[in-house]
């Protein structure tokens, strides 16, 4: 009941409703930045790939510094469940948003 929710029916169209001083992070296993190294503002965009796929290459590496990549231990996990994955994100992005959480 708290979330406003919208559903487009593709991401060209909901870049086209995007405000254009939005920005979209872009996250994946490929990436090279953690969340926690990203300045998350009002009005940003996280966009996740499918868990099994994920995003595509070629979109992660076009996204540069607008690519993230949550930091997993070395030899372990590869990935985390995609709810997880959302859950830790968007918490820091929440979280930078009012510093007294």
């Amino acid at each position: 009941q708290e979330v406003r929710k919208h559903v487009w029916k593709n991401f060209d169209e909901l870049c086209a409703a995007a405000d254009p001083a939005a920005r979209f992070w872009y996250l994946s296993t490929k990436a090279n930045r953690s969340p926690w190294q990203a300045e998350f503002q009002p009005g940003d965009y996280l966009v996740f790939g499918r868990e099994t796929r994920g995003l595509p290459e070629e979109l992660i590496e076009a996204a540069g510094e607008q690519a993230l990549k949550i930091p997993m231990a070395p030899g372990g996990t590869r990935s985390l469940n995609l709810s997880t994955a959302v859950a830790i994100v968007l918490y820091e992005a929440v979280r930078q948003q009012d510093p007294a959480w």
